[in-house]
Order: C-alpha cells, then structure tokens, then sequence
C-alpha cells in the first residue's frame, strides 16, 4: 500500500512540476494555426498560479502588419457563459439569490409556452441548458429587438423537448439569467461583470461590446473562411441583445487571470471572489451531454461528457477536464481548465467557423502532460471534411427525391403578403419579377421554387440562408399559412383601401 502511495505521489510531482518547454509549444502552436489557415492565434498557459506560457501568433488582419499579441482583444463568444454564472454565484454568496430559486422570483414576467416548465423552472435550469427549448438563435442574432423583448418573445415559443429531460444548448436563458443578476444587483449585467469581475482580477483590457473594442489599441479583426476556401476580413457583429450569453471581448492576458481564479478555487492574488463552495457549484455535474456521431468522432479520448453550470465538464485520457468554446462571427475561443492539476489555459484566434482551438487544446494538453501525442490537426480537419461532404450527399440525396415537373399550385401573387406569429413576428413575403421574396428581421432573401408549394432560400444570402418555407392553401384555394423555423405563420388579410379624402361639393 505504502508503495502504491510513493507511486501515486512521485506521479503528481513529476506531472505537476514538469518544466514548459517553449519552443516545443512555438512550434505547436504555429504548426496548428497554418494548418488550419487561421490569421492569427494568441495562447495563454497557466499551472497553479502562475502564468507559464503567453504568447501571440499570425497577424490581427490579413494585408496587414499588424501581429497578435497577448494584449490583442478578440471576441470569446460563448466562454462569456461562465461569467455570467460566476456573476451568479456571488449573488448565491452574498444570499441574493439561490440557484434553485425559480426564475418568476426574480423576473416576474419570465414564462415558458408549457404550463409546468414555466410554473416551476429554477435559475438552475436555465443555465445549464434543460429547459426543453431548442435555440431559436434568430431572436437576437436575425432582430434589433431589445434583451426584455428577446425574453418576452423566447416565452411563445413551444417546447421542442420535455422540460429537464434533454440537454438542448439555448443562448436566450443565458440573457435572462444575466438580466436577472442586473436586476438584483440595482444595476446591469456589465455593470456587475465589470465592478465584481474585471475589476477584482485585473481584467482592464475587456469589454462588453463591438462599440468598445473597436476603440482598443489592440484588437484583432475577425475573418471567414469563404465556400472557396480563401480566408477574409468581415464586420465585427454586434451581439449587445445577447449579451450574457456571448458578447465579452478580452485578451489572453486578462483571460488568463480568469484562469487564476478557477484554479485557485474562488481567489485571486489572496482575495475571495466567490466562494469555492460556489466556484466548485459552476464545475459540477447537472445536465447529462448525450453525444452524437460527430462530437463523438471530435472527442476520441472523452468517455462521458455533461453540462455543468456554464461549463461542459469531461474526462480526458483519465483526466478531468472543465472547458467551454466560444463562437461568433469571426472568432473562435476556448477556455480549458485540468483543476487537479491545477492546469488550464485560454486559446483566442480570429477565424471564425473552424475547430482549431479544440485541436490545439488536446494538443497543448498533450505536450505539457507527456501524453502519447496525437496528430489533433489531421483528426479534426478530416472529421470536419467528412461532415461537410456527408451533409452534401444529404442534400443530393434530399434533391433527388424531389418530384420533378412541380410548380406553385397558384400564380406567385397569390403567396404575396404578410405572415405573423406570436414570437416571430411578421415574415414579409413580395413577388419580385419572377420569383418570390421573403423578408424578416433585418434579413431579406430571394426564393428558388423547389417542389410543389415549397421554396427555398439559397446558400450566401446572409442572415437567411439556406431556409426553406413551405405554404398551404385553406379549403377555398387560398394561400394561408407558412410554415418556417418549425413554426407555422399564418397570412394575416390584406390591408383595407385607403379611403378617400375629402367629400362633396
């Protein structure tokens, strides 16, 4: 037993005092951002509380001089969750609120479409995705609408899941869970991120919108990989509606402090930001991750995964591993933490729509923990090139079971007009020469007929891409009904002629 003792200590010696190798890391780190084209890529590494390894790669924006550094702010999309449950666990703290309070103590008016889900759906429940929504990203990513209006909205939307029965990822409940911790705190949600967050760890290089980074010193511009294959510059897109979901822009260096203080189980430099009570609460098991085929093929040496609150927790080759992506237009984030070895580090690179940080996650972890190495470039580039050429044989497939020779049961007049749902609100739907186009939000796109009375909306068209809208007639002959989103809207009656002005000599 003694023996085994002595092994087990010696292994945690020589895993947690192995020296950072860097120029073993360059050459990782630069091998995996050509590999996958990115512009840039900037890395943090953290052991214990210590920052051991910071560095930028590639450029801030392609045609530029301009290189990354580790000051570089880019957007972490959807890494921005843990904030806001961070946020929440020092209202937990200071007993402002519970984690099993139900939503409509703080927000009064928050409801779900089914009767049950609403009535007794916890702040738990909405941050760690088991609510029975399904997405819906449009509300905010499609609409100007406010953060009150998104929720408000969110509520007439049916559930696709049984409330708590399925792990169905929903950015919405993450917006009310950060409106409610403005609300409780007399303030805003940045407010709150900023005062009890930032400020504490020494975040001083992060902010909360497309509006502020812009006027940064240093920040990156996010890029997209285009259908033939050349990399370009685009927008920033303002997510502000969604913001506790997704919206904080930060630098490694600030980042890495986040680390610090999830290492260090709630403190940071000696000062209690969160209790490790609650700090452990965000890190634990609540919703079970069923994963499919490919998260699965990605995810080779993970046997179980779930969802904890703000942060998917799995195993890796043994290990316990605590971590997040984020996505949004542009960028790509990751966020991963080893707590018993007290490793974690923080990956940012400006290509949007690509899993570079995933590989080069594994393949840090890999390097810094002596583990057999494994080419993560090739297994996550063929993976992505498998699905794309399965979803491509899907849509021929999907093609040649559509009947040939249909057309619209009615002249293209006849769809014309304007088709509402609660939730969503009006689509607009013109004739435009000989075709149809529909309108919705702040998108707008011409639509291909497909088959009888469906249409399709094709590929690059923005916002509505790649949407297909069916239309039925009602007994009488007459185009009624749209259904798109998995919703169906129902065409609301033309408009009454203006009446004439004036009147009789």
């Amino acid at each position: 037993m003694r023996k085994l003792l002595l092994i087990a200590v010696l292994h945690a010696v020589c895993t947690y005092g192995q020296k950072i190798d860097p120029a073993a890391l360059d050459a990782l780190i630069e091998s995996t951002r050509t590999s996958f084209s990115a512009p840039g890529v900037a890395v943090a590494i953290v052991k214990g509380d210590d920052v051991v390894y910071i560095k930028g790669f590639g450029l801030r924006r392609i045609g530029a001089a301009e290189r990354v550094t580790p000051e570089t702010r880019m957007a972490i999309g959807s890494t921005t969750k843990a904030f806001t449950t961070a946020a929440m666990a020092i209202l937990v703290d200071e007993k402002k609120m519970d984690w099993d309070d139900p939503v409509r103590k703080h927000l009064p008016w928050f409801r779900l479409s089914d009767p049950l889900a609403s009535e007794n759906v916890t702040m738990r429940d909405i941050v760690c995705h088991r609510t029975g929504l399904s997405r819906h990203d449009l509300f905010w990513y499609g609409t100007s609408w406010s953060r009150d209006e998104i929720i408000r909205r969110i509520g007439l939307v049916p559930l696709t899941q049984p409330f708590r029965s399925t792990y169905q990822y929903q950015n919405i409940m993450f917006l009310t869970a950060g409106e409610i911790v403005g609300k409780l705190s007399g303030g805003t949600w940045e407010d709150f991120v900023s005062k009890r967050i930032f400020e504490p760890l020494g975040m001083r290089n992060s902010d909360f919108s497309t509006r502020d980074v812009v006027k940064a010193s240093d920040f990156a511009t996010p890029h997209v990989r285009e259908t033939s294959g050349e990399v370009k510059p685009i927008a920033w897109k303002n997510i502000d509606n969604i913001g506790p979901a997704g919206s904080i822009n930060s630098s490694v260096r600030d980042m890495a402090n986040w680390v610090r203080l999830h290492l260090a189980a709630g403190t940071f430099q000696g000062k209690r930001v969160i209790s490790e009570k609650n700090l452990q609460e965000m890190h634990s098991p609540q919703m079970v991750i069923k994963e499919d085929g490919p998260s699965r093929e990605l995810n080779p040496e993970t046997a179980m995964s779930v969802y904890g609150l703000g942060w998917r927790l799995q195993d890796y080759r043994g290990r316990h591993m605590v971590s997040h992506g984020g996505a949004i237009d542009g960028f790509r984030a990751q966020v991963a933490l080893l707590p018993r070895e007290k490793i974690g580090m923080v990956i940012l690179t400006n290509l949007g729509q690509n899993n570079m940080p995933e590989a080069l996650r594994f393949g840090i972890l890999d390097e810094i923990l002596e583990l057999p190495k494994r080419d993560w470039n090739k297994l996550y580039k063929d993976t992505a090139n498998k699905q794309t050429e399965e979803a491509r044989k899907r849509r021929e497939e999907a093609l040649a079971k559509r009947h040939k020779g249909t057309k619209p049961s009615r002249e293209l007049d006849a769809y014309a007009g304007n088709y509402e749902h609660p939730a969503y609100g009006t689509v607009q739907v013109s004739k435009e020469g000989e075709t149809l186009a529909f309108a919705w939000g702040i998108g707008k796109a011409k639509l291909a007929h497909a088959q009888f009375d469906t249409f399709e909306s094709p590929q690059g068209t923005g916002v509505l891409d790649g949407n297909t809208l069916q239309f039925q007639l009602n007994p009488a002959g007459d185009v009624s009904v749209l259904e798109w989103q998995g919703m169906r809207f129902r065409k609301a009656p033309p408009a009454p002629p203006a009446s004439a002005s004036g009147g009789r000599n």
